[in-house]
């Protein structure tokens, strides 16, 4: 990666955004952190917030934003369906009117633009382990559906602004990722069980507990979306990017009891509606054109992730601080994308 960048990370106080942030600091950049906090955390970029090359913007996605930048890493929306079904609408609001914002401030910038698409766009697929040409089994009105669509709409809205405009697109789909940071009401299987373990309660299955996933580690994932921003503009895209390795709920539930020595029992219930039966990435892509493929094991992931949540646990509640206010970048909205085009404002960029 060139030093030296100016780089926008959407969603940088999240969960991934966070680890995002702290690499491309590491790589020598200048990095604007924009984050509502709906569901990102001021604790997850505290470290971040004394170095002169970080700038905080609480800002939402849904509004047009102006900046000088060279990069967009577009990974703004709530990722856990417990907290993207508490409002569907503002889902994919920030699916669909996020990505347009993006997108028109990297052309009239000329950045590369980077976005965070999902293994959810496969829905619970026909097609198994999954490949990047697999069109998906999504359910459009269904209670996923908001996430689900929004995020293949957004994939529309990237391809197309590539094709009519030029733009320089960058698009990883991420399956399930895990470890420090992860918020404990995240809703997601990891911290789940994690907590459930720590806290001694009953440990939630659903259905029979024989659904598979794939579940990759925080740091090998970051590994695999700089690489694929840094790819060359004839990279194909999409790019599944994932841990291949397959377990079934009942195996991560079993591998956690014996990580923390809990004697929390598993509990059934039914399973949700369009809850995917399996999930697998197919990373040839990702392995011929990147080099990138995980290297951290489950259990010793599990291990890192089981003691952050130990120290969380054993420490007071954490009382947000006041913001540092020269570290916040005010913002204004900027003219939509019918007057940007109106400007001949384009960029130049090549094809997949």
């Amino acid at each position: 990666m060139c030093a030296e960048k100016t780089i926008l990370v959407t969603g940088g106080a999240g969960f991934l955004g966070s680890y995002l942030c702290e690499r491309l600091l590491e790589a020598g950049n200048d990095v604007l952190c924009l984050d509502n906090f709906h569901t990102g955390s001021r604790n997850n970029i505290r470290h971040l917030m004394d170095d002169y090359r970080f700038e905080l913007i609480r800002h939402d996605v849904t509004v047009p934003i102006c900046a000088e930048i060279d990069e967009i890493y577009n990974l703004a929306c709530p990722a856990s369906p417990v907290h993207y079904q508490i409002d569907p609408v503002q889902t994919v609001r920030t699916n669909v009117h996020g990505a347009i914002n993006m997108l028109d401030l990297a052309m009239r910038a000329n950045a590369k633009i980077f976005q965070a698409s999902t293994s959810e766009v496969y829905g619970d697929p026909a097609v198994h382990p999954q490949v990047e040409g697999y069109c998906g089994n999504v359910n459009p009105i269904g209670p996923r559906a908001c996430y689900d669509e929004g995020k293949r709409c957004a994939e529309t809205l990237f391809f197309d602004y590539h094709r009519q405009y030029g733009v320089d697109i960058r698009m990883a789909r991420i399956f399930n990722t895990y470890g420090p940071r992860m918020r404990p009401d995240d809703g997601r299987v990891v911290s789940n069980f994690i907590m459930q373990a720590l806290r001694g309660e009953p440990i939630t299955l659903y259905g029979d507990g024989m659904q598979t996933r794939s579940f990759c580690y925080v740091d090998d994932l970051i590994r695999g979306i700089m690489a694929l921003m840094d790819a060359p503009a004839t990279m194909p895209m999409p790019c599944n990017l994932g841990n291949p390795v397959e377990f079934t709920m009942r195996q991560l539930a079993e591998t956690i009891l014996d990580l923390t020595g809990s004697r929390s029992e598993l509990t059934v219930r039914p399973l949700p509606q369009d809850d995917p039966t399996q999930r697998q990435p197919n990373i040839s892509r990702a392995r011929e054109h990147l080099g990138w493929a995980p290297t951290i094991e489950l259990r010793e992931g599990l291990q890192r992730t089981i003691a952050y949540f130990e120290r969380e646990l054993s420490s007071p509640a954490r009382v947000q601080q006041p913001r540092k206010t020269p570290l916040v970048r005010r913002t204004r909205p900027v003219q939509p994308h019918a007057e940007a085009l109106a400007r001949g404002v384009v960029s130049n960029g090549a094809g997949l």
